[in-house]
């Protein structure tokens, strides 16, 4: 399969991505779109390594989806916190944490 078929597909998820975290208010549907950013260029990556037969490619996808998934602990765990203080998980009531 031509890799242009991989990078058309990346560009696609990676454009879903952004646009709901863009448009959303809820923190878990953004928290969702920024995984789905990642694992567009974790894809991408892994095309790009197979194309030219190098494993580096593959080894920092590893490490990428190691730290994607401390990245999610880290925050639902805040979410759940936040969600205990206001009630919601709504971005927009998350000003009124300043004081």
């Amino acid at each position: 399969m031509p890799i242009q078929y991989y990078i058309y597909l990346c560009l696609a998820l990676f454009s879903i991505g952004i646009v709901g975290v863009l448009t959303r208010r809820n923190a878990i549907i953004v928290f969702m779109s920024i995984e789905i950013m990642l694992n567009a260029v974790n894809l991408l990556f892994i095309a790009f390594a197979t194309y030219w037969q190098d494993p580096k490619g593959e080894v920092f996808v590893f490490f990428s989806m190691a730290v994607a998934a401390a990245e999610v602990a880290v925050g639902l765990a805040l979410l759940v916190s936040v969600f205990r203080n206001i009630g919601s998980v709504d971005i927009s009531n998350l000003k009124n944490l300043k004081g």
